[in-house]
């Protein structure tokens, strides 16, 4: 077995830079990369025992099990949020606490088809969303209050596209680690 340091376990693909700008191949790369997230993370998990779903990517990191259900409540928070940033103006989004939602029952336990379920359905309404939008759409903001920052959409695609990346790195990795196939 492989072993990794603790910065890599826990950012395999590097922490999120937020682009200062977004060119419009950017910005398709993004979207296509949200909208081929569910297939993607279902072809990683397919195989996977419930043994192995319950192995941490990192100690005292998640399980793979919490990083699906994670990837799942995340995604359906941006989706509002977006919603929220396109009909307001410069909402203050709602944080959440993602490490205590991912020790709660429904996240530590459940077999993961449901939250592919939703990640599937969520990632072909987002897309269509995402896709839809206007140079106008893309500079609307939202203001995140635990770093009281103002982020563009066009950012927050970014931010997500990385999202994606991240926690399909997670699955890959733990699977290359320990030579499952």
């Amino acid at each position: 077995m492989e072993t990794l340091d603790l910065e890599t376990l826990k950012y395999p693909i590097g922490r999120f830079v937020p682009p200062t700008s977004v060119s419009g191949e950017q910005l398709e790369r993004y979207i296509n990369d949200i909208k081929g997230f569910p297939e993607d993370l279902k072809k990683e998990v397919a195989n996977l025992t419930d043994e192995q779903l319950d192995t941490r990517y990192r100690p005292d990191g998640w399980t793979l099990r919490q990083v699906v259900h994670h990837c799942a409540d995340s995604h359906m928070n941006s989706f509002i949020r977006f919603k929220l940033a396109l009909t307001e103006n410069k909402p203050t989004i709602k944080p959440y606490e993602e490490a205590l939602w991912a020790e709660l029952p429904d996240t530590k336990e459940m077999p993961i088809n449901s939250s592919l379920e939703i990640l599937n359905g969520l990632h072909k309404r987002w897309s269509v969303l995402l896709e839809s939008f206007t140079e106008r759409e893309l500079a609307r903001t939202y203001i995140h209050p635990e770093h009281n920052k103002e982020s563009t959409l066009a950012q927050v695609i970014a931010n997500y596209s990385w999202h994606c990346k991240h926690h399909l790195a997670h699955i890959t990795t733990t699977k290359q680690t320990y030579n499952w196939r």
